[in-house]
């Protein structure tokens, strides 16, 4: 048995950045096309919710469709049937609903 093989250092070892240059590489692929999209989703949907109005239709994660009565903070007062408001996180608002006049 020789021990002097596996005591010798390996001739022709990458560099440390070539070792990280896939890692690095797929890092910036998963920020292209999963992060960066879901942030600008975030976005849009907050300044959505931000925008919302009295009298404006919305349509809730939950598939209930409302009329916006008061736009509070972090909550939304919604209309769903004549005498019944409720209060609606911001967060649940799926999309707003364009009226047709």
């Amino acid at each position: 048995m020789n021990f002097l093989y596996a005591a010798a250092p390996a001739a022709g070892q990458p560099s440390l950045v070539a070792s990280l240059l896939p890692l690095i590489i797929l890092f910036a692929i998963f920020y292209l096309l999963v992060i960066l999209p879901q942030q600008r989703q975030a976005k849009k949907h907050k300044a959505m919710v931000a925008e919302l109005k009295k009298g404006d239709k919305i349509v809730t994660t939950g598939g209930i469709i409302a009329e916006v009565v008061k736009n509070e903070e972090g909550f939304i007062k919604a209309k769903i049937a004549d005498g019944v408001e409720v209060k609606i996180d911001k967060a649940a608002v799926a999309r707003k609903l364009e009226v047709e006049k």
